[in-house]
């Protein structure tokens, strides 16, 4: 999709449905959407002009990782001393990121896992 926050709903709302269908509670489902929320937001804030967003979500047994990248001129990844990495790892089990060269730019990746409750 479009890295664009008016984009934002529409991956909102496939986090709730795959966490729904994973029978994740309530709360588990909105940390899943807010993580997901949080970790576009921040792709998007860094994206290059006319970026592509791109958010891949895989069942796992109890987990459900979602993988986001986008197209960026920075190399450097998100700040993970900002208040909104802060938040993003509260919400979920772990969190990774990294920059991947591309030619003249970057990919900058966000990796989130989150489980079901009452899982290790």
């Amino acid at each position: 999709m479009a890295a664009d926050p008016t984009q934002l709903s529409i991956v909102r709302a496939v986090a709730a449905d795959i966490a729904m269908r994973q029978d994740y509670d309530l709360d588990a489902i909105e940390d899943l959407k807010l993580a997901v929320d949080e970790a576009c937001s921040t792709l998007i804030s860094l994206a290059a002009p006319s970026a592509v967003l791109s958010a891949r979500f895989v069942v796992a047994g109890p987990a459900v990782q979602v993988f986001t990248a986008v197209r960026s001129k920075r190399s450097a990844p998100p700040d993970r001393d900002s208040f909104g990495w802060r938040v993003l790892s509260a919400l979920v089990d772990s969190v990774t990121t990294w920059v991947e060269p591309r030619g003249d730019a970057y990919e900058i990746h966000i990796d989130l896992v989150k489980r079901s409750v009452g899982t290790a």
